[in-house]
């Protein structure tokens, strides 16, 4: 394969559109797996390289496999394919079908996607396994199987990549750890909140250098490594506050 091609498993969120965008600038042509493929075409069409369509059934681990087994005959094969799937709730009730999803999505799909990638890239003798997880893996956290299943994504990444240096096998398997975005976007906080295209830029370069690990954007290595070392008593009382809340805090300390 001469031609830089790449399978983007999860490919309709914004941060997966940014990274399709930059890897396409690049001349590199693109599979791209969604559950509504229908919605990108319009965003597949604009891209400068060649990016097919095809469709994502996340919660249904055997149809995943014969999708990928599909779009890789389809390609003749894929330089990388990098995984950015996952579900999250929060429900303080902890009622249980909202735990079996995330379950499903992000334990039994992942892993489904990440072992036929390793397999088809053992058997090409070469590739690189990418995947967007996330530091709320370190610890649990109220959203618990969401916590839990990022671990289990980790260390599934790192048993990968034991695995092939076992085999001596040339597949990089890279770990992308994200920064907790969503929680940064709902406190509007500018210092942890980066732009799309600086998340996805940081991703790439990761990617061509080949990281086994990487945290996105770098400065939340930080707050992993603080994450890790907190006792539990701190750490389970922890709380961001949105500027309203802060406000109001110190409103009442004057009223006292």
């Amino acid at each position: 394969m001469s031609q830089a091609t790449a399978i983007i498993v999860g490919a309709s969120s914004l941060l997966s559109r940014e990274i399709a965008k930059q890897l396409a600038d690049q001349g590199v042509e693109l599979a791209l797996l969604a559950q509504n493929p229908d919605s990108l075409k319009e965003f597949a069409d604009s891209l400068p390289t060649k990016a097919e369509l095809f469709p994502l059934q996340i919660e249904q681990p055997q149809a995943i496999i014969s999708t990928i087994n599909e779009v890789w005959q389809q390609m003749g094969g894929a330089h990388l394919l990098l995984v950015n799937t996952g579900l999250n709730s929060y429900d303080a009730a902890l009622p249980w079908q909202p735990e079996q999803d995330m379950i499903t999505v992000n334990v039994q799909g992942y892993a489904a996607i990440c072992n036929t990638a390793f397999n088809l890239f053992r058997e090409q003798g070469y590739g690189q396994l990418a995947a967007i997880n996330s530091i709320a893996g370190l610890r649990g956290g109220p959203s618990v199987a969401y916590h839990a299943s990022k671990a289990f994504a980790t260390n599934y990444l790192e048993g990968l990549s034991m695995h092939a240096q076992r085999l001596k096998l040339p597949i990089t398997i890279t770990d992308i750890q994200l920064g907790l975005l969503d929680k940064a976007a709902m406190q509007k906080s500018k210092l942890w909140l980066s732009p799309p295209g600086e998340v996805a830029s940081q991703i790439i370069k990761a990617m061509q250098k080949a990281k086994r690990k990487v945290y996105v954007t770098k400065r939340w290595r930080l707050v992993a490594w603080l994450t890790k070392l907190l006792p539990e008593f701190i750490y389970n009382t922890r709380h961001w506050k949105t500027k309203a809340e802060r406000q109001a805090e110190k409103a009442a300390k004057k009223a006292n």
